[in-house]
């Protein structure tokens, strides 16, 4: 569905009346014609019926006729990893 506004953005995503990806939090990092948001949230595991542990994904997003596409994403896939990107980047900034 094209989405004209950043804030309508989102990651929830549903297929055969089961939502397969449940968005629980974004943060929009950067708008304008390039717009970079960072997403929280859930995918359902069809092999044990459940949503599994968060995940996160940095996505970025081209405006053009009126309307965003994604054109690029990072997907963090688990609160480890996501943990040492943390401390990377605080590391980093603090030099």
């Amino acid at each position: 569905m094209p989405v004209s506004d950043v804030n309508e953005l989102t990651m929830n995503y549903e297929e055969d009346n089961v939502q397969l990806v449940k968005e629980i939090d974004k943060v929009i990092l950067s708008k304008g014609a390039w717009a970079t948001v960072i997403f929280r949230y859930h995918q359902w595991d069809k092999k044990n019926g459940k949503y599994g542990e968060d995940r996160y994904s940095i996505r970025r997003y081209q405006k053009s006729d009126g309307v965003y596409s994604q054109r690029s994403k990072f997907t963090i896939s688990n609160k480890e990893q996501a943990k040492k990107i943390i401390d990377t980047l605080q590391k980093w900034t603090e030099e």
